[in-house]
């Protein structure tokens, strides 16, 4: 891999393991919807007029069904339910449970017929991985009941399902349009969403700091950022920062908020990251050579 494509992987495993973060900050504030809608309304007014000046929303017009499934499986359900389940959650182990997502990924697209069979190596690591998410979510979830652990579940379930429905509808299209677009659907459609939960006060500066954050660094710039790093390095090995950000999530709560994590939560960890590896490595590869994840920034 080339210095350039270094660094570009290296800041997207920090830029997409950093919402987590920022989350957990804007929702002291904010309601899940007033940061769904400030998040992607910012995000929307930085990359609309890039995409549109690269004459990349005028193909989208004809596939603006597909284009609006996307925008609500991968945008605006998953990041309302983060946002909720982010009110009694930890960031740190909420970043824990995302790492899940690529073995949500492998069932979803099995049983909907988009890869093979699961061989014996990737039964192994959906058994491994569901073995450590059941460690995480038994060792220690801080008290939390089960209503926002189901929610980063259906996020699972949401960024599992988002990919197959671009793979399979979207992905003839210019890819800045269809996030730009996607983002600016969301932010419509929580307009008037948001308006029944608008802060009665005006937001601290940490949390007002963090929706910045979230749409201009974890957003719109992550997302140009992500598609130089395909075209440095190439899809495949591109998806492998899927495996690094729900570390760097929790280390950023442990650090930044003094969230704690136990032995056995690392230990959890370790056995999804195993998992998500060998569960999602192509068949007949080499070890490392993984197929595409989804996104989970």
């Amino acid at each position: 891999m080339s210095r350039r494509g270094w660094l570009l992987f290296a800041s997207m495993c920090v830029i997409w393991g950093v919402p987590y973060l920022l989350i957990r900050v804007a929702v002291r504030d904010l309601s899940p919807a007033s940061l769904v809608l400030s998040r992607t309304a910012i995000a929307a007014l930085l990359l609309v007029p890039l995409a549109a000046r690269r004459d990349e929303l005028r193909p989208l017009l004809r596939h603006w069904r597909p284009l609006a499934l996307f925008a609500g499986i991968e945008i605006a359900i998953p990041w309302f339910l983060l946002g909720t389940a982010e009110q009694r959650l930890s960031s740190s182990l909420t970043g824990l449970l995302i790492a899940a997502v690529p073995l949500v990924a492998l069932v979803v697209a099995t049983t909907t017929g988009e890869r093979e069979r699961v061989g014996g190596a990737r039964l192994a690591g959906l058994l491994l991985g569901v073995a450590g998410v059941a460690a995480i979510v038994g060792v220690n979830v801080d008290g939390a009941s089960a209503a926002p652990l189901a929610e980063v579940g259906l996020v699972a379930v949401c960024y599992a399902i988002g990919p197959l429905i671009l793979q399979r509808y979207l992905a003839h299209l210019p890819a800045l349009g269809v996030i730009a677009a996607s983002l600016a659907l969301t932010a419509l459609l929580y307009v008037p969403i948001a308006a029944f939960s608008a802060p009665s006060e005006v937001p601290s500066a940490a949390a007002v700091g963090s929706v910045v954050g979230l749409a201009v660094v974890c957003t719109a710039l992550a997302f140009v950022v992500f598609f130089a790093l395909i075209g440095e390095i190439g899809p495949v090995r591109a998806t492998v920062i899927t495996y690094v950000n729900p570390a760097v999530a929790a280390i950023l709560g442990v650090v930044v908020l003094g969230e704690h994590l136990t032995v056995g939560v690392m230990l959890g960890f370790g056995l999804v990251l195993a998992g998500s590896v060998l569960a999602t490595r192509a068949p007949g590869s080499q070890p490392g050579a993984l197929e595409p994840a989804p996104d989970t920034g």
